[in-house]
């Protein structure tokens, strides 16, 4: 199982100094938190991608090629590709570029995104979101497994004996997840490619993410990829940590009332309840977490938020440092009774492996 950190790449102000980082400050933070994740032993760094204020992270893919750089075993991941504004050609290229600098530690999450002005500023309409998930995605699934294609859409000019540059490491593209909060429609374009889903449960209560997961799972098997226990699942997480509880619940709940997302709203008490966010001690935050296999089966991937909300970055390395003691006990715990037959999470390795049986 794989363990890691993700980042939206918010600049957001500090609410116990008022201070407010520069986009400068924000994205060398975010290369600090990523050297930081393979320093304690994490094992996915993921960055979201993001065209309008308040956030940094534009060019993900230059963001992960200057860490790829700076490492020597971190996955470098996305938080979201957006599928539906990007050009698939663009991304194509882009992350295989990306594959053959490091070395094939890359995979990525497509994702419709969750701001709508984002659509009309690259020539698209929000109401296509799903199609153009659709659409393009089948598009780039073909641009890495064939050399030379002829393809016509509905979104986008057609191609003609096109190839892709360069091609993929090895030949092996780099493994898709697909995240979604709320589409099943996502679910489905998981399963009926053979592909990681993500559910990124830091909002909303289990029971909708479950239905989610179980649905990708079931039409998994249905489009004869493995047992639906087989399926390739990742998780979303938020976590605060401190040795004793009443001190992370104290230093956080700032953080947590004025956050841009969910500031404002329901307390950090009923937050914690209804939702994964663990605000506590270390063993809290595995015995939370540890529950996460009850309600979505055995899963392969765990990404934590833990950057947001104008956390300092002194703070947020501090995370780092309890997450690199409670990983490993997180790994045992989760190996236990976990069966045979369920697969690891992909690698460019094992996918390498696949390919050549």
């Amino acid at each position: 199982m794989q363990f890691g950190v993700f980042t939206v790449g918010d600049v957001t102000p500090d609410p116990t100094t008022g201070r407010t980082p520069t986009e400068a400050e924000r994205i060398k933070a975010m290369v600090a938190i990523a050297l930081k994740a393979e320093e304690v032993g994490l094992d996915v760094f993921a960055t979201g991608e993001h065209h309008n204020p308040p956030f940094v992270p534009s060019s993900p893919t230059t963001m992960l090629g200057y860490v790829a750089a700076r490492t020597e075993r971190l996955i470098l991941s996305t938080a979201t590709t957006l599928i539906t504004t990007n050009d698939p050609v663009k991304i194509a290229e882009d992350f295989a570029m990306l594959q053959h600098l490091a070395d094939g530690r890359v995979d990525l999450m497509m994702g419709r995104g969750n701001t709508g002005p984002v659509y009309p500023w690259f020539g698209r309409d929000i109401r296509d979101g799903i199609d153009l998930a659709i659409e393009n995605y089948h598009l780039l699934h073909r641009l890495w497994r064939e050399d030379v294609v002829n393809w016509e859409g509905k979104h986008r000019t057609p191609l003609q004996s096109f190839t892709a540059t360069p091609r993929p490491l090895d030949g092996v593209p780099p493994f898709v997840w697909h995240g979604s909060i709320r589409s099943p429609e996502i679910a489905e374009q998981a399963a009926y490619y053979g592909d990681g889903f993500f559910a990124n449960h830091i909002f909303w209560p289990k029971e909708h993410f479950a239905r989610l997961v179980n649905l990708y799972r079931e039409r998994y098997e249905h489009y004869g990829h493995g047992a639906a226990d087989q399926a390739i699942v990742g998780l979303g997480g938020q976590v605060f940590i401190r040795p004793r509880s009443q001190d992370a619940v104290r230093e956080f709940r700032p953080y947590f009332d004025n956050a841009p997302v969910y500031g404002h709203g329901p307390s950090l008490e009923d937050f914690t309840e209804q939702t994964p966010l663990t605000v506590g001690s270390p063993q809290e935050v595995v015995d939370k977490t540890l529950t996460f296999r009850e309600h979505f089966g055995d899963y392969q991937r765990q990404l934590f938020l833990v950057d947001h909300a104008g956390l300092p970055l002194k703070t947020v390395l501090e995370q780092l440092d309890q997450l690199g003691e409670i990983v490993p006990v997180l790994r045992a715990e989760f190996a236990r009774g976990r069966p045979s037959h369920v697969p690891d999470a992909p690698t460019h390795g094992s996918l390498l492996t696949a390919a050549v049986r």
